[in-house]
């Protein structure tokens, strides 16, 4: 597939299966990855990869974060929410290693490369025939998730990216007008 296909056609699948992918599409995805913009290389990314047991663990995770939320939370909705990392047989999740008060490389600069990072995983996971999925939801930002992932304060998760292999249809991209987008000054 050549690049600007690539950057065109690049869609979320939400319908994943197994198996997850293997060291070479994962290495690829990496390298990928490690090529987004960073200004002063900070490289102000960290990634963690969740399979097998590992999705367990994070449904662990969000059904106390439910808990801490809500200590009368039904049965039926912390079981809902050890099953949301099951929706993929591979989630990772992408950090910004925020460094502070590098004078130069502004926070917001930080975060904006990791979720740049974040689209070189999913660019590359496409660019090889796999599913993936950008999700981020209410878990991303709970202190309960924040601190069994982790992360230091100025962290921040920007994303769930669910990957795996195509498990449903995949639609149509849809089209949209580029003069929507932008504004020109001549």
């Amino acid at each position: 597939m050549d690049a600007m296909t690539l950057l065109h056609e690049r869609s979320s699948m939400g319908k994943l299966m197994g198996p997850p992918p293997g060291t070479e599409q994962l290495e690829a995805m990496y390298r990928a990855a490690l090529r987004a913009p960073d200004h002063k290389e900070l490289r102000p990314w960290r990634f963690i990869e969740f399979s097998g047991e590992g999705l367990d663990r994070l449904g662990e995770l969000f059904a106390e974060a439910e808990f801490r939320e809500d200590p009368h939370a039904k049965d039926a909705v912390l079981e809902a929410a050890r099953k949301k990392p099951k929706r993929a047989p591979m989630i990772i999740a992408v950090i910004a290693k925020v460094v502070p008060d590098e004078p130069k490389v502004p926070r917001v600069e930080q975060v904006i490369s990791a979720g740049c990072a974040a689209h070189g995983l999913l660019l590359a996971a496409h660019a090889q025939g796999l599913g993936a999925m950008w999700r981020t939801g209410k878990y991303a930002f709970d202190p309960t998730v924040r601190k069994g992932l982790g992360l230091a304060e100025d962290d921040e998760l920007v994303a769930f990216l669910y990957v795996g292999q195509l498990g449903g249809r995949h639609r149509p991209v849809p089209e949209h007008d580029i003069d929507d987008f932008v504004e020109r000054w001549d």
